[in-house]
């Protein structure tokens, strides 16, 4: 290493050639986020969700608009609530919340990753919208995802939701914001969570691992990405010794008794090493902690690229402990 967020004689492993034709098809574009493109890439990641009508399945699956009390008496944010269609009694709950670099994004995005789960394994997802960095920079985001749990379990009977069976589950900053919130509920003594689903999460703002800077203007959110959302989110204190856990939870000295996780990362992403790391000291501070490192998947592989081997791997693996952990 030879200087802070550098190293020398970082390697980049080879994409999968089955996941790799989709920079045939967009090129380097994926990686290009700046502050200068925010506003574009806003609009792409708004356009590209399932809407109401797409969601309900044909009618299988109930779609229900929400409103949750903001944090700290800010205004109400979105939300939106999936159940099976004709469903009774209270069902095991996925509170999903959603990815974009901590900058973009809405309770919509990321939807497509469980609605199947929704008639499959009968159960609730409530999705909650959070205020977006810069203009609502930490800890506001994960404060409203906080305060939005908290309100979930406090109308889980009103809304058919089993909090003994509760789930946060999130992707990319989605899922650093359902570490943190698993930490914050430790911490605070909030709602019981049964488990966390931490799909490629964001934990780490310090740059401090080869796979943090082994991607430039290449793949899926490179360095250059990875910066401009946590500067969005930090501000001048990114990478100093202030960041509090609630803003990047691979800050915290003590992950004993959290909630078994289940994450998952690409070899060929920036997250890589941050995330095997937390199962690691998950797993040190005598927690259970399920690890996957898919080859040669890059960040958000399954998403792009949903009918490749390693996508279907990936969600067969996501879904198969869920089922244990509510089978439980």
């Amino acid at each position: 290493m030879t200087a802070a967020g550098s190293f020398t004689g970082v390697g980049r492993p080879p994409f999968d050639p089955e996941l790799a034709t989709l920079f045939d098809l967009i090129g380097d574009s994926a990686a290009a986020m700046t502050p200068a493109t925010l506003p574009t890439m806003r609009a792409v990641a708004d356009s590209n969700t399932l809407g109401p009508e797409e969601l309900r399945r044909g009618g299988a699956v109930e779609v229900r608009a929400l409103t949750v009390p903001g944090h700290d008496g800010a205004p109400e944010q979105e939300a939106v609530l999936l159940r099976p269609a004709g469903a009774d009694g209270p069902l095991p709950t996925l509170y999903h919340v959603h990815g974009g670099g901590f900058v973009l994004g809405n309770r919509f995005l990321g939807l497509d990753d469980v609605l199947d789960w929704v008639t499959e394994v009968g159960l609730a997802v409530v999705s909650v919208e959070y205020r977006l960095a810069p203009d609502h920079p930490h800890p506001v985001p994960v404060e409203d995802c906080y305060r939005g749990l908290v309100w979930a379990v406090d109308q889980a009977g009103a809304l058919g939701l089993d909090p003994d069976r509760l789930v946060v589950l999130g992707k990319s900053a989605g899922g650093g914001l359902c570490a943190a919130l698993a930490l914050l509920a430790r911490d605070r003594g909030g709602p019981a969570i049964a488990g966390q689903m931490l799909l490629s999460p964001m934990l780490d703002d310090r740059a401090a691992h080869p796979s943090s800077t082994m991607l430039d203007g290449e793949g899926v959110w490179d360095r250059t990405a990875n910066a401009t959302g946590w500067r969005a989110l930090l501000g001048d204190a990114v990478g100093g010794p202030d960041v509090p856990a609630g803003a990047a939870p691979a800050r915290a000295d003590d992950l004993a008794g959290l909630p078994p996780a289940f994450i998952d990362v690409g070899s060929v992403e920036t997250f890589r090493d941050e995330d095997v790391d937390y199962a690691a000291r998950l797993w040190r501070a005598g927690g259970a902690a399920e690890l996957h490192v898919w080859p040669g998947a890059y960040h958000g592989f399954d998403g792009f690229m949903p009918a490749a081997g390693l996508s279907r791997a990936a969600r067969a693996a996501r879904l198969a402990w869920l089922r244990r952990l509510l089978d439980a």
